[in-house]
């Protein structure tokens, strides 16, 4: 089961950026030839779509012959395996990849100390810092012994081979792993973490120019002082994907998704709140694809959204509705893999105002529901004299509900409004057109 969950996540992320990463939605009007400076930008955390959207631009860059890839980088961290991808991919790239920490006072942590020594050049603005990538739990406490061991021995192999690769301070990075040690622009230079300080985009390129680098084993010269700087943004559908691939946006979505489904199911025929509620389940889908899950968590979630919405159904004296509650607060609470995004996770604040919110509609739902049972049986000729509305051209919606319907002998049915009910046939009501619906029909047929 865990298997297909992680499959069908999965699918709806690769489809999603696939998506974002095709010509129909790339970002309009750029134009970048050859011996141009690419400029990316990332103020974020390494997440799929962020990683995509690099990849993208370096391998533009390399067919489109630019003199370098300039990636401008400030970022709390990242998820591993999207930072592997895309660290690899750098590493690989045939065009040399210049990675800038700016602006001043923000930091490369995490996941970017990583992205940062696999450029081919490293700089960064004064009064940033980078380092601080031990993996701790999403509440700032320690990781289980044998389990953190395991991931600091893995980790910090990973950043001595990049380091390494790159020909800069192995020591210093295993250091930023297993230490969290932090160091600032003028000591990271010092140290040979980075190649060098910058006071901005201008002055990193001037300082660069006539730089000799190794590109997949050939020595490259770097000429950067003339060249122009093209900006490449996120494509407006991956600006979009970035927005929702966040904890606290796949939990609201996916509440509001299936609020929007219980309406739907409660009142067929509404239409607009199942296929609202469709759509918010599968972005939320989405965003929970681009996120490290605990799928236990994510279990436990979806469960108490259906005993939640269960309870309006069953008549369990609540029992239904409180166990959903349980359920949901705890699948919120776990669902992000902490191990692996230390600094994501589900607002608590968010956690019990959803839950309040999902066990106040039920309550109203439930009462809705008594009510209705409560109310007389009216089918057929008891349903005589009720107002109806069309639905179709063979169909009306009488009383929350949506039945068949034909025209009284010597009417015609109008295409849209009000009409009486005057009969059953079985299944079937025998409506009339209200008699100022009939005139407003007349008239409108008079005048065209």
């Amino acid at each position: 089961m865990t298997g297909l969950i992680r499959a069908t996540l999965r699918w709806l992320a690769t489809l999603c950026v696939a998506a974002g990463m095709s010509g129909l939605i790339a970002p309009a009007g750029v134009r970048a030839g050859a011996d141009d400076v690419h400029l990316l930008t990332l103020d974020d955390i390494i997440n799929p779509v962020s990683a995509r959207y690099l990849e993208r631009g370096i391998a533009e860059a390399a067919e489109q012959g630019a003199a370098a890839v300039l990636i401008e980088l400030s970022t709390p961290g990242g998820l591993l395996e999207a930072t592997q991808r895309l660290t690899a991919s750098m590493l690989s790239a045939d065009v040399p990849v210049i990675v800038y920490v700016t602006p001043p006072g923000t930091h490369a942590a995490s996941a970017g100390v990583f992205i940062t020594m696999a450029g081919h050049v490293a700089a960064m603005a004064p009064s940033t810092r980078i380092g601080a990538a031990t993996p701790v739990s999403g509440d700032g406490t320690e990781i289980p012994e044998d389990l953190a061991r395991k991931i600091m021995n893995d980790t910090a192999e990973y950043a001595r081979s990049i380091a390494e690769a790159r020909d800069r301070n192995a020591d210093w990075a295993e250091d930023a792993v297993r230490d969290a040690a932090v160091v600032g622009a003028v000591e990271a230079v010092e140290i040979d973490a980075v190649d060098l300080l910058a006071d901005d985009r201008e002055s990193l390129l001037d300082e660069i120019d006539g730089m000799t680098i190794s590109v997949r084993g050939e020595d490259v010269t770097l000429a950067t002082a003339d060249a122009a700087v093209v900006e490449l943004p996120m494509s407006p559908f991956e600006d979009v994907l970035m927005a929702i691939s966040d904890p606290n946006i796949a939990v609201i979505l996916l509440s509001l998704g299936s609020l929007g489904i219980y309406f739907e199911l409660s009142a067929p025929g509404s239409f607009f709140p199942g296929i609202a509620g469709a759509i918010a389940i599968i972005l939320g889908l989405f965003s929970l694809g681009s996120l490290p899950i605990n799928y236990a968590g994510l279990a436990l979630l979806l469960l108490g959204l259906a005993l939640v919405g269960a309870e309006i159904w069953v008549a369990s004296g609540g029992v239904l509705g409180i166990g959903g509650a349980i359920a949901f607060v705890l699948g919120a609470s776990l669902l992000i893999d902490d191990t692996q995004a230390p600094f994501l996770e589900v607002s608590r604040p968010l956690i019990y105002g959803i839950t309040l919110a999902l066990v106040a509609f039920s309550l109203i739902a439930v009462r809705a529901v008594m009510r209705t049972r409560r109310r007389p049986v009216a089918i057929g000729s008891d349903m005589a004299g009720s107002r109806a509305t069309m639905r179709g051209p063979a169909s009306v919606f009488v009383e929350g509900e949506l039945w068949a319907a034909r025209p009284a002998e010597g009417s015609q049915l109008p295409a849209a409004g009000a009409v009486r009910v005057v009969g059953r046939d079985g299944m079937t009501l025998i409506v009339e057109p209200l008699e100022g619906a009939s005139e407003a029909q007349d008239n409108g047929t008079k005048e065209s």
